[in-house]
């Protein structure tokens, strides 16, 4: 075709789909690369918050607005790519959440998953259904969808702790709904630790049984039993991609402990170097102890206690410990592997 015919060829294009335009309709061989790429393209972008320059700001907040103004005062950690989106990943949302000693976050519930990691003080607490947690730093407590939850702080220092929840998901389904109680806190109908004595120490009341799409009944699972469990399995061989790595499950099923949410903890001992990996579900890190760095598709990030940093889909990870580390995660695979799409790759190294 020489360059004139092929001028007039692209201008009738163009004037056919200017006109079609006006039916809502647009040809799909112009999109069709970038809506069925060879691999993931993500939009999301690698990043990392240093705990020690935001703390800082999340605390100012405190000093500006309550938490019964603000029901939840949460400063949202937003993906540099998805700004005004409140997303860190496409699926996902993170935040900052401060209360103040003796102040209570009322009781609501949505249809939303989510999930807590203390990050920093004591005296807090969260309620899940009737049930009072305390809050102590490492611990991971989730609120499944639709259920009454609300947080207060019993204590004499600033609590802070990172939010998880499936929000974006739940957006893109526009599938949100929310309730508020009547009352700022929950009655307390049943002792601490009951959810994790009837749920999650091995046993199950005798007439309760669930479905793995179910979220889990233990709504608390304590960092210090977290912990015990990584240091002790980390006497036994490393896997060179992961560390020693667990993740955490509804011990009914042996699901994930949400639907929607994934979550995970690891061992890394000092010096080790893990290999480049990459899987499709997006994630979320968090480091818990000791510091380390994180090459994230030939870019480095330096992390230490508390900073979060989030690992686009497919993009190549490798993890080095400066000292021994322990790192929490979290990300949407359960959701990817209930419609078949979660793929990893474990690349040797050379």
């Amino acid at each position: 075709m020489n360059k004139e015919l092929a001028n007039d060829v692209h201008e009738e294009r163009q004037r056919y789909y200017q006109h079609i335009n006006e039916y809502s309709m647009t040809p799909l061989w112009e999109v069709l690369g970038r809506l069925v790429p060879k691999e993931p393209a993500p939009v999301v972008v690698a990043a990392l918050w240093k705990y020690s320059e935001v703390r800082d700001q999340v605390l100012r907040a405190g000093t500006l607005i309550t938490a019964e103004e603000a029901e939840r005062r949460v400063l949202i950690l937003e993906n540099p790519a998805l700004r005004g989106n409140s997303s860190i990943t496409q699926s996902l949302y993170a935040g900052l959440q401060l209360i103040m000693p003796g102040e209570v976050a009322p009781a609501h519930r949505h249809t939303q998953s989510a999930l807590r990691l203390v990050l920093d003080g004591e005296g807090a607490y969260t309620a899940v259904d009737g049930e009072r947690s305390t809050m102590r730093r490492g611990d991971f407590i989730i609120t499944p969808s639709w259920t009454w939850h609300d947080h207060g702080n019993l204590g004499k220092d600033p609590v802070i702790w990172l939010d998880g929840l499936d929000i974006p998901l739940v957006r893109f389904f526009d599938a949100g709904f929310s309730e508020h109680s009547e009352e700022r806190s929950q009655q307390v109908s049943r002792q601490e630790g009951d959810a994790l004595a009837r749920y999650g120490s091995n046993m199950l009341p005798v007439d309760f049984y669930q479905v793995s799409n179910q979220a889990t009944k233990v709504f608390a699972y304590p960092f210090a039993q977290t912990r015990s469990s990584l240091l002790t399995v980390s006497q036994g061989e490393i896997d060179r991609h992961h560390g020693h790595k667990l993740r955490f499950v509804n011990p009914a099923t042996g699901a994930s402990p949400m639907p929607t949410i994934a979550a995970f903890a690891q061992y890394l001992p000092r010096n080790f170097e893990s290999y480049p990996y990459r899987c499709t579900d997006a994630t979320v890190y968090v480091c818990l102890e000791g510091e380390g760095t994180a090459t994230i598709d030939n870019k480095l990030f330096h992390f230490s206690q508390n900073d979060v940093f989030v690992v686009p889909s497919w993009h190549r990870l490798s993890l080095r410990a400066a000292s021994n580390c322990i790192l929490f995660s979290y990300s949407d695979r359960p959701v990817q592997q209930a419609m078949g799409l979660w793929r990893e790759e474990r690349i040797q190294n050379n």
